[in-house]
């Protein structure tokens, strides 16, 4: 949520608050702890902050701890305990540094925890050790899954691009979320209906918003794609960011459908072989793509521009870092994961274009082409022309290697030649940033500019019956072609809507380690 200086100065302010009121602390691992041994986590206050120019933060800070100084920090009789506190829903590391505080803690699927919350009037309490034995344990439980039961949110019920039915739940209560917990009921009261025997895909991306497709027939494969890729873009713009992972409800517990890989830094949906053989048996038989969690975290990138079109917000810079993330990910080692296709590989090279990030493009310069032909079989060979040509620039090879490559593009990128693409496509997108970078190459300015203005044109008109498709909002190659040649000083025009004005100026370059 923060850089390390801004977490470094929040951890600061918040001691500087405890030492005026001459409390002895110790700070550490985002938590803050006085002399009493009462610990302070800062992750609620860091959300609050992340959103909040500097100068407010002192303010912000002692505004905080007044609030939780407010609640009694724990004392509450049983009586009262049972009446206000509710199911909450946390994310699994959320309590790490301060777990044996915590030991009622129930884990609910991988990246959720269950614990009790107690509705303060100006704050949300997680109750310890503590409050749970002086009130009762079941006692508790039940009473949390009461209070969740009866809380109120609103519900809109929706059909994705595809057509599967969505239900989103949404509110201003910190425990929306936690009514993932009452699935059943909370499907019988918003809709009438039984939840089915299938059970239903479910996202908890913050702790103000779940959403669900109930299983009933063969559109459960579009609602994996379609919920999975809105859970990471609700995940990533906050606030009370909870989980981007996936579930499905069945027999009554939530199974994690995500798989994190931490080394490569990426994140899949692979569903169990029981709920790969349902979604194969509703679909008629058909066999069932699964989403390549790249073109989601894309697609997401694609979507912070439709309501940010200028890309000014750091939420828009974060989903299109993500997305570079999710790219280069793919080729760590070479292309050996699925979806480490030749297409794939050029979306990760645009990207990192678009974000500057300078490593990235030399190790993705490094991957063989023989394995991008490999996982690539049917497709025309500018492809494959195009990206050495890439690669050779970016490695910085020699002008006579360089040529070449371009040339044997430009050749090969005839439509008599390329038989196996589209002419509408190969004509209108996939050659036009070609023709822009030969004018990079050549220094070539005043035709820069019209090339450009022109390709913008073509992307216009092959987008223009398909305006709902997040592909149309950017020029995702046209826009890294510029973003490079605005870096040389080509003079670039930022007006135009398919060119994010703070993504081709490269404001937010820097803001946060990626």
């Amino acid at each position: 949520m923060l850089t390390v200086p801004q977490a470094e100065r929040l951890s600061g302010l918040a001691v500087d608050h405890f030492i005026r009121q001459g409390r002895r602390t110790t700070v550490g691992g985002g938590i803050v702890v006085h002399e009493d041994g009462r610990q302070n986590p800062l992750t609620s206050l860091a959300h609050r902050c992340h959103d909040i120019a500097e100068e407010h933060w002192p303010a912000v800070v002692e505004e905080y701890f007044r609030r939780l100084d407010s609640v009694g920090r724990g004392g509450e009789d049983a009586e009262g305990l049972l009446r206000n506190t509710y199911l909450r829903l946390l994310p699994d590391d959320a309590l790490a540094d301060i777990a044996d505080g915590f030991r009622y803690v129930r884990p609910v699927s991988e990246g959720l925890l269950a614990a009790l919350a107690l509705d303060a009037p100006e704050t949300v309490r997680i109750l310890g050790d503590a409050d749970v034995a002086s009130a009762g344990a079941e006692e508790l439980w039940a009473a949390g899954r009461a209070n969740v039961l009866a809380e109120a949110v609103e519900y809109e019920a929706m059909n994705g691009p595809s057509g599967a039915a969505l239900h989103s739940v949404y509110g201003d209560s910190h425990f929306v979320a936690a009514k993932a917990l009452v699935l059943p009921e909370l499907v019988r009261e918003l809709t009438g209906r039984e939840l089915p025997e299938n059970g239903a895909l479910v996202v908890v991306p913050t702790r103000h918003l779940l959403a669900f497709h109930p299983i009933v027939d063969g559109t459960v494969v579009d609602a994996v794609n379609e919920l999975g890729a809105y859970a990471l873009r609700a995940y990533q713009d906050g606030p009370g960011s909870l989980s981007p992972r996936l579930y499905w409800w069945h027999q009554g517990r939530l199974v994690c459908l995500t798989a994190f890989d931490h080394e490569t830094r990426s994140m899949s949906v692979v569903p169990p072989q029981e709920l790969m053989d349902l979604m194969k048996r509703l679909r008629g038989g058909q066999s069932v793509k699964e989403e390549s969690p790249f073109a989601v975290a894309l697609a997401g990138a694609y979507d912070a521009c439709a309501a940010d079109p200028d890309a000014e917000r750091s939420e828009t810079w974060r989903a299109w870092v993500a997305a570079m993330q999710a790219g280069s990910a793919l080729f760590e080692g070479g292309a050996a994961q699925p979806y480490a296709d030749a297409r794939a590989w050029l979306d990760a090279f645009w990207l990192a274009l678009v974000c500057r990030e300078g490593e990235r493009l030399t190790r993705l310069s490094q991957v063989p082409l023989e394995d991008l032909r490999r996982v690539t079989p049917d497709t025309d060979d500018y492809l494959f022309h195009w990206i050495d040509t890439l690669q050779t620039y970016c490695l910085r090879r020699p002008t006579d290697e360089l040529v070449p490559k371009l040339l044997a593009t430009m050749k090969t990128s005839s439509p008599d030649v390329a038989t196996r693409t589209d002419k509408y496509f190969l004509d209108l997108v996939d050659y036009p940033p070609v023709a822009v970078f030969h004018r990079v190459v050549t220094n070539e300015h005043e035709a820069f500019a019209q090339q450009l203005s022109d390709v913008l044109r073509y992307h216009e008109t092959y987008w223009s019956g398909s305006t709902d498709d997040p592909r149309s909002r950017v020029a995702l190659g046209p826009l890294a072609i510029a973003c490079l040649a605005h870096d040389a000083r080509f003079p670039v025009d930022t007006g135009s809507p398919y060119l994010p004005k703070y993504l081709l100026n490269g404001a937010w370059y820097g803001e946060f380690p990626t």
